[in-house]
């Protein structure tokens, strides 16, 4: 149970974020936080990671949707399982990650992002994709190192 309200606290995180870069930020573009290097920039991605499959949003809702079950029903299988917790502490970012994004797709046609690391030109993200990426590392951590079983 744990671990669905942390999917559901990642979604309404994720979401009150966006919120607040809508708000805030959609009529002034970028707000530099640290000047060059970090800063808040409103962003609709109509991509997934790195704009890829640009304007392709029902192949992304589909795929999207799909993956999320599949870990669902993955989580659902392992949750009471001893013994790998972090395998189900990652599934709950990634999934939680993907949920959030999902939503904006669907309800937007687009993926709300704004957080810029211009120092280095990196593409602008979000909440969500920072649970996606962290889970994923954790998730990979667990199955190199930790020798977990998927």
């Amino acid at each position: 149970m744990v671990y669905f309200l942390l999917i559901i606290m990642i979604v309404v995180l994720d979401q009150f974020t966006k919120y607040l870069a809508v708000t805030y930020l959609k009529s002034i573009d970028t707000y530099p936080l640290i000047k060059n290097i970090f800063h808040l920039t409103y962003r609709e991605n109509t991509g997934a990671a790195f704009s890829i499959l640009r304007n392709k949003q029902i192949f992304l809702i589909l795929m999207t949707a799909v993956v999320v079950l599949a870990l669902i029903v993955y989580l659902v299988k392992v949750i009471n399982k001893e013994n790998l917790f972090l395998l189900k502490f990652s599934l709950s970012f990634i999934i939680g990650g993907a949920i959030g994004n999902l939503v904006d797709r669907v309800r937007l046609n687009y993926v709300v992002d704004f957080f810029d690391f211009t120092l280095i030109n990196y593409p602008v993200f979000n909440v969500a994709d920072i649970f996606i990426v962290t889970g994923s590392i954790l998730l990979a951590y667990a199955v190199i190192f930790k020798k977990i079983e998927i």
